[in-house]
């Protein structure tokens, strides 16, 4: 009985591959034996969680082929493999990955770590920001005040509170974008929102067109749920979507759903302006695709003088090509696990009869907290808090950043919450497993791309200040350098120094 649960092809684990290479490290880099490259290779994808655990690995000479290099090479690297314990084989099966005893699975998306390794790690994998107090306890103590009456109900509620969708129509229509309540489904977190819309439209094997870079989260979310993903990338620099490439690809892969994030893209920052949103809304109607537009991050304009375009679904009156997901998570907390789905009534209905065999429905208490909040000047105040954090701890990692590590180049957004850096010639995969052994950790830019893209890059959020930002540039400095001196796999080289508050 084979012990692999999926497989990954020759041309797609080559072009994997090939992409951690794409970047020279530049001279001094100690370049190691084929085999040893390879392996070295495969053993970063499993980390990382791009090449899944219990996944079928293509034959030697399969991969030799794909990869043009001799069927020894591939041997000795599957060797090398199997006696570090990311793979094992047996005859008649083939081979498929594992990781060693002892060893974490690897996460394939974005998890924060838990609490008890903050102290010795610095986490630059989550971008999500403490809770703004005092907003969160009172928004808690206005919802127990509230809670009696529902609690002498069933508390299932698929659609979501009443009260809390007549609250967020009213948002929406005093963004000049006329709502009704019957328009919105609260969902569990805008994770839920889009799954839930995923599993409504697009079955296994449709395709789906998506930002490149994108949400690393999201993408995977897809994945697993099947789709065939269709990048499309970003427009140079921080404006916005190339709208020929979303033309052009809306035209001929005819996706049946397409991913944006208009309001400070995750991971660029970019923001669409009103041009952009309004063609690519005429494309998409054109092309039959339905839009799904996130905008967790639109409240989270973090510069004067920035004027925010009107929503996407501005430029759908109609309601049938844009799907609009909001969320707490981002402009107030992300443990505030509440997100909605804007859309037209009888997608709403659709969305809600198929909630019935996922989730029932979200938390009640939430609910009224994030409507308590919302019905005064409670949720202003609070993303005003949000605002001025993100905007101090953006200030300080941009500092340290260019102070630490000069070669690396960003734009620095005007909102959101994330840094895109381009890593100066090295591997974001690199980087971020000598970045584990020094004490801080990134994510690597494959996460957001599809197929190995965006290896020269890695994602920063603005979630430390201060003195912690300015030891987070040093680590990363110094797994910098353990790249560049070709060490991120051997004995660690530096020890990671414990921050201290």
């Amino acid at each position: 009985m084979a012990q692999w649960t999926s497989a990954v092809g020759p041309a797609q684990l080559a072009r994997q591959l090939t992409a951690q290479q794409t970047r020279p490290a530049g001279p001094g880099t100690r370049k190691p034996a084929a085999y040893r490259a390879l392996a070295d290779g495969i053993r970063l994808l499993v980390l990382e969680g791009r090449v899944p655990v219990a996944a079928r690995l293509p034959a030697e000479r399969e991969l030799a082929l794909a990869l043009s290099v001799s069927r020894t090479t591939v041997a000795a690297a599957y060797e090398a493999l199997r006696a570090e314990g990311f793979l094992e084989s047996r005859r008649g099966a083939g081979s498929w990955t594992t990781v060693p005893a002892g060893n974490p699975l690897p996460a394939r998306g974005l998890e924060p770590l838990p609490p008890e390794s903050l102290g010795s790690m610095i986490d630059l994998g989550c971008a999500a920001l403490p809770a703004p107090e005092p907003w969160l306890s009172r928004g808690f103590q206005g919802a127990l005040e509230e809670l009696p009456p529902y609690a002498h109900t069933h508390g299932d509620y698929p659609a979501g509170l009443p009260a809390l969708r007549r609250t967020l129509a009213d948002r929406y229509t005093a963004r000049g974008i006329p709502t009704m309540p019957e328009q919105i489904m609260v969902t569990t977190g805008a994770m839920g929102a889009i799954d839930a819309i995923c599993h409504l439209f697009a079955g296994r094997g449709e395709r789906i067109a998506v930002e490149s870079p994108s949400y690393a989260n999201i993408l995977q979310l897809m994945r697993e749920a099947g789709a065939r993903l269709v990048p499309v990338a970003m427009a140079d620099g921080l404006t916005g979507w190339d709208l020929p490439r979303w033309r052009q690809v809306l035209r001929d892969a005819a996706p049946r759903l397409a991913y944006v994030v208009a309001d400070f893209h995750n991971p660029t920052g970019a923001l669409a302006d009103e041009d952009q949103r309004r063609a690519l809304v005429d494309a998409a109607r054109s092309a039959g695709t339905v839009l799904v537009v996130d905008e967790t991050m639109s409240e989270l304009r973090l510069d004067d003088g920035v004027e925010m375009p009107r929503p996407v679904c501005a430029f759908d009156p109609a309601g049938s090509t844009v799907l609009t997901v909001g969320s707490a998570s981002k402009a107030f907390w992300a443990g505030m696990r509440i997100g909605w789905v804007r859309a037209a009534p009888d997608v709403i209905r659709s969305l809600v009869a198929a909630r019935a065999y996922a989730d029932l429905g979200t938390p009640v208490l939430e609910q009224l907290a994030v409507n308590w909040l919302m019905g005064g000047e409670g949720w202003e105040e609070a993303v005003a808090l949000r605002r001025a954090q993100a905007r101090e701890n953006r200030d300080a990692l941009v500092a340290a950043v260019r102070r630490e590590l000069p070669g690396w180049e960003f734009e620095v957004p005007r909102g959101g919450l994330t840094l895109w850096v381009r890593t100066g010639g090295l591997s974001g995969s690199r980087l971020a497993e000598a970045g584990e052994r020094v004490g801080v950790r990134v994510p690597s830019g494959p996460r957001f791309g599809v197929d190995g893209a965006f290896e020269g890059y890695v994602r920063l959020p603005f979630t430390v200040g201060g003195a912690v930002a300015d030891e987070a540039a040093a680590r990363l400095a110094a797994a910098a350098r353990m790249v560049r001196a070709g060490a991120a796999g051997g004995p660690v080289a530096e020890e990671p120094r414990t921050f201290v508050a």
